[in-house]
């Protein structure tokens, strides 16, 4: 009778491994390297200083967007409070900052986002946030690098009067419109790159000092203007906010993708000389600067002039030279220039690295990881990086693709909200006990795999015999032994609470997602029925509520405490503020647009094919063993302890 017992249990554990064998494809996780496993160095060089993130940060920010969307938005979507919008925005991105800031310091390696969801989420959603930042970046560079021929054709008196070398031209018969000048751009900002990660980084450093200095300028010079002619922008019969709270918002929701390009910050973690403390200063810092040099210039420029006379082209230029300052459109330029290649170098940074960690984890070929042993920079992948991006900028107007930009980034900064949900209450890759419970776990297991059929009595007084043998020695003193977990049956209980407790905060988790995106979904459907809307309103408030309650009575996982490497930044209002990154940027993916979203399935389909048949079978995790004490391991001994005592 035991033994078909015995069979039957067998069976039934063959097939839960055969089954968790056909998924551990999408949901293996990598363990996260910690203080003592970490190697020093992996070939990057630890060469980048606080002052080099943040020009890093607020270089990729701070694009030419700005000099062009304060005027669009003003007089479309804000009026006089594009301020106020600019303001709700920075405050959205500093959520996701703040959980970028905590990953970062937990796990300083290059990848950013794709190396977070692989430790906490898992392989599959790991390649799609990887995959979806490759095509973020390559059009984000690319359309970038065409916008600066337009902008350098100022200098020259007009685009006719460019070097032949720089003008752009028809192919009649291929119907093409290429432009060399981004071109030669591309290929001068990826030689930068390759030279190695300071010396570009120093050169991203001064044309991100220049850009700043013409956004001083602006505020400064328009600043005098305003006070002498007494802000006429201000004095409007429509007040504040003309097109009410909802044109504010929405006005928010435009303009917060002017914040995106802080997070290629995590991208050099292996390249700062103190992580933990200089990756979370050089988000917040960056991000901070970005959104008061965009308050201020929004300030300005819709104090100057009426909202509904600002040009929509050329906001700034146009409200100087209303004011008899034409000059000051080339001073604009200038930092539109500097702006268009601060970006772009920020743009082609991040994606060689990105490259590098998912090669380094096997699921793309082992070039992509290759780093150059003087410059310590990966050479090939820039190199390639570089190409690609040149001939997209070269042949193709990708400005019609500048939505599947958003999606990269969107995707990623609500991965990494979940994933620092997952780590402060199911961290992966650790025993689930508090550090208590750690040695009698050790012991059980031990005994446990000598001898399953012995345990009972006999073992139970072995223990205490030994216990009381070794006592003075050991413990000191006779009161230590109190509320030692000597009973194997209370331990295995320990144990039962603990995974009970994590299985609970893990379906609260995706509880809260479903609940988001369910209201997200009704919420962007305007032109749904109403009453079927409002119903999955209802529903999806109910899930998200329903999570989120749950997350804030249960507690936090304890092995949180030494999850990676600790004492570095902490994100605060766990679980509000995550929940909040995840609704905002959920909501800001429903509303990118149905064309989007299908050139962007297209992009992950073909990811998904080379994953299936390629990375999915060469991942370093196939035939890795566990750095680290499986949790599976841990709930069978535990699960067989309690029945063997039971």
């Amino acid at each position: 009778m035991g033994a078909l017992v015995n069979m039957q249990k067998g069976g039934g554990d063959g097939c839960r491994r055969a089954f968790s064998r056909g998924l551990t494809s999408l949901i293996r996780r990598k363990p996260v390297d910690s203080v003592h496993t970490r190697s020093e160095t992996r070939g990057l060089a630890r060469r980048l200083s606080l002052v080099d993130l943040i020009a890093i940060g607020v270089g990729s920010t701070i694009g030419a967007g700005v000099y062009i969307l304060v005027g669009t938005v003003a007089r479309e979507n804000t009026g006089p409070a594009l301020t106020i919008s600019f303001l709700v925005a920075g405050i959205a991105a500093a959520l996701s900052a703040f959980c970028y800031a905590e990953l970062a310091c937990r796990c300083p390696s290059a990848g950013s986002a794709y190396h977070y969801s692989y430790i906490c989420v898992g392989e599959g959603i790991a390649w799609l946030i990887g995959w979806a930042l490759i095509l973020e970046y390559t059009i984000g560079g690319s359309a970038v690098a065409r916008g600066i021929s337009p902008n350098l054709a100022l200098f020259f008196g007009g685009e006719d009067k460019l070097p032949a070398f720089l003008v752009r031209y028809t192919i009649s018969w291929l119907g093409i419109v290429v432009d060399p000048c981004a071109a030669i751009l591309v290929f001068i900002v990826t030689g930068l790159l390759c030279v190695g990660i300071k010396e570009s980084t120093l050169a991203q450093t001064i044309v991100t000092v220049v850009n700043v200095c013409v956004m001083v300028f602006i505020i400064i010079a328009g600043g005098y203007l305003g006070f002498k002619t007494g802000w006429v922008g201000y004095e409007l019969q429509s007040g504040y906010f003309p097109f009410g709270a909802n044109g504010m918002l929405s006005g928010s929701a435009i303009v917060f993708f002017s914040y995106i390009g802080f997070d290629s910050v995590t991208s050099t973690a292996e390249e700062v000389k103190n992580p933990q403390k200089d990756l979370p200063l050089g988000i917040g810092l960056a991000l901070a600067i970005c959104c008061i040099l965009y308050m201020l210039v929004s300030v300005v420029i819709v104090g100057l002039v009426p909202f509904y006379e600002l040009n929509a082209d050329t906001p700034i230029s146009s409200a100087f030279s209303s004011y008899g300052m034409k000059w000051a459109a080339y001073t604009v330029t200038t930092g539109a220039v500097t702006a268009l290649v601060a970006t772009l170098m920020g743009s082609i940074l991040p994606q060689p690295r990105i490259l590098m960690a998912m090669a380094r984890d096997g699921l793309l070929p082992s070039f992509f990881s290759d780093i150059n042993k003087h410059t310590h920079v990966p050479v090939k992948s820039t190199i390639l990086t570089g190409i690609f991006a040149a001939t997209l900028a070269f042949f193709m107007d990708v400005s019609q693709l500048a939505g599947m930009v958003s999606v990269g980034t969107l995707l990623a900064f609500t991965t990494v909200a979940i994933s620092v949900l997952i780590l402060r209450y199911v961290p992966p890759e650790e025993v689930p006990l508090v550090s208590s419970l750690q040695e009698p776990l050790d012991s059980v297991t031990s005994q446990f795999h000598h001898d399953t059929q012995d345990i009972g009595t006999e073992t139970s007084k072995s223990l205490l015999g030994s216990c009381e043998d070794d006592r003075q020695p050991l413990l000191g003193e006779e009161e230590s032994l109190i509320g030692y977990p000597l009973n194997k049956k209370e331990l295995a209980q320990d144990v039962q609470n603990e995974q009970k407790r994590r299985k609970i905060a893990a379906w609260s988790i995706t509880l809260l997602c479903i609940g988001v995106l369910v209201l997200t979904s009704a919420a962007s459907a305007e032109k749904f029925w109403s009453i079927p809307r409002f119903m999955l309103c209802g529903v999806g408030i109910a899930l998200l509520l329903c999570g989120l309650t749950v997350l804030i009575c249960i507690e936090q996982d304890d092995a949180r405490h030494s999850f990676g490497h600790t004492g570095g930044f902490v994100c605060p209002f766990v679980p509000f503020l995550p929940a909040a990154c995840i609704l905002i940027n959920t909501y800001l993916l429903i509303n990118l647009g149905a064309g989007t979203w299908i050139r962007v399935s297209a992009w992950l389909v073909v990811g998904a094919l080379i994953y299936v048949f390629y990375g999915r079978t060469h991942s370093s995790l196939v035939d890795a063993d566990a750095a680290h004490e499986p949790r599976t391991q841990a709930e069978e001994i535990s699960a067989t302890s309690s029945e063997d005592v039971a």
